[in-house]
């Protein structure tokens, strides 16, 4: 990965928690879909989703909870796992949607109700 594909760290860092974690799940998502149909395209959205996992971890919103930082770094270990490690977690494509739908959800009420 070396091309930064998600330019605007300002606006990055203005979503909450659970924006965070949608966008990189809505990535996480294609990158499942396309995994069996093309795989440059499922790879190119795996490296988008880790780029955005590794902006979430640089975000200062974040550096106060030494949990959260473990969370996401958890979260980003199990995504790799699943795509390219030895799948020790024994993630699966729907398993790993769910997580990341949650986020999407919270998201989405809040802005709603906002």
């Amino acid at each position: 990965m070396t091309e930064r594909q998600h330019c605007d760290i300002g606006r990055w860092r203005a979503l909450s928690l659970a924006e965070q974690l949608g966008n990189i799940g809505s990535e996480i998502s294609r990158a499942i879909t396309w995994s069996t149909k093309n795989p440059e395209t499922a790879q190119a959205a795996l490296y988008r989703g880790l780029e955005l996992f590794d902006l979430m971890l640089d975000d200062p919103q974040h550096r106060g909870s030494v949990a959260r930082l473990r969370e996401i770094a958890r979260a980003r270990e199990v995504v790799v796992d699943f795509f390219a490690g030895s799948n020790e977690y024994g993630s699966t494509g729907p398993s790993l949607q769910k997580y990341f739908d949650h986020f999407a959800l919270a998201a989405r009420r809040a802005h709603l109700a906002g």
